[in-house]
């Protein structure tokens, strides 16, 4: 159990499950953008950490940039949706794969997708390391996803509390009176074309 500002959170994904997950999206990319040379679009600041992570085994011809849009406000999705820091590489005629800490509301991965292609993307792919489909409120497709989690609160890598949290080593969640637990836990998500 842990603290961030003024709550607490309990150990949710302990960095052998990310280790082993991550490995194994960046197999599926390995193998589906073989001869493809696609770029990267890390989303931060909460992607920074599964970028690396995910970095270290992707194996082709690839190029990576940032961009830093922003949509939330405390622990609730505003729904708004601005880019702070915009993208500076062309994405005309390119492959392109967005990663991303978590899609929930699904509103600003819909936002950014439609923007990349509207800047003349050959296709454009989401790679995430949690997805919340309880909290979807627009349908988007998340073809590489990590970990499928209920709708609830999570920090660490990566992840943030009010700016806090980034720096823990797992995923940890926002812990729960007794009589509010529920028993079903994060799956990892091998199927590809989830929403």
């Amino acid at each position: 159990m842990i603290t961030v500002k003024d709550k607490t959170f309990v150990p949710f994904l302990d960095p052998n499950e990310l280790e082993r997950r991550i490995k194994e999206l960046a197999t599926e990319l390995n193998e589906d953008y073989q001869d493809k040379s696609p770029l990267f679009v890390v989303v931060l600041k909460g992607a920074f950490l599964f970028a690396a992570e995910l970095f270290k085994y992707v194996t082709i011809p690839s190029e990576i940039t940032f961009v830093r849009l922003s949509s939330y406000e405390t622990m609730e999705s505003s729904g708004r949706v601005k880019q702070i820091i915009g993208l500076e590489e062309s994405v005309q005629d390119r492959h392109v794969v967005i990663v991303e800490d978590i899609v929930d509301t699904g509103l600003t991965m819909a936002q950014l997708t439609a923007q990349l292609r509207g800047k003349g993307a050959i296709s454009v792919e989401i790679a995430t390391l949690l997805h919340k489909p309880e909290a979807m409120r627009e349908e988007v497709d998340t073809r590489y996803v990590g970990f499928v989690i209920e709708n609830r609160f999570v920090v660490g890598f990566g992840l943030d509390y009010e700016e806090q949290g980034r720096n823990l080593n797992g995923v940890y969640v926002l812990a729960e009176a007794p009589e509010e637990k529920d028993t079903k836990e994060a799956q990892p998500e091998g199927n590809k074309g989830t929403k």
